[in-house]
């Protein structure tokens, strides 16, 4: 049976967790610091909702990946499930005449 394809999702997890990470420092470093800093709080919010966002997006398209390979899964294994019926009809058939060649 043929593997499913992960590749995709392991390589977008990385980003993922990235993604989340900076989101997470954006929180923490909003909420540090006095309020003579030159990044006011709505623009520290605005960054963090953008990492959400784009977190959201690397989810979703990690699942449709997943999904389109499950699929691919799938049918890759319906096929090799004729294919495998096939040759042992085939493997039957050759049998059979065999023996009705061998009797007398």
């Amino acid at each position: 049976m043929p593997e499913i394809e992960t590749k995709p999702i392991r390589r977008r997890l990385p980003a993922l967790l990235a993604a989340l990470s900076i989101a997470a420092a954006g929180l923490a470093w909003a909420g540090c610091g006095g309020s003579d800093e030159t990044t006011s709080g709505g623009e520290a919010q605005e960054r963090i909702e953008r990492g959400i966002e784009e977190a959201k997006k690397g989810i979703d398209k990690g699942k449709e990946e997943a999904k389109k390979g499950l699929e691919k899964g799938k049918k890759e294994a319906e096929k090799g499930l004729k294919q495998g019926k096939s040759e042992a009809q085939k493997g039957i058939e050759e049998a059979e005449q065999r023996i009705q060649e061998n009797v007398p």
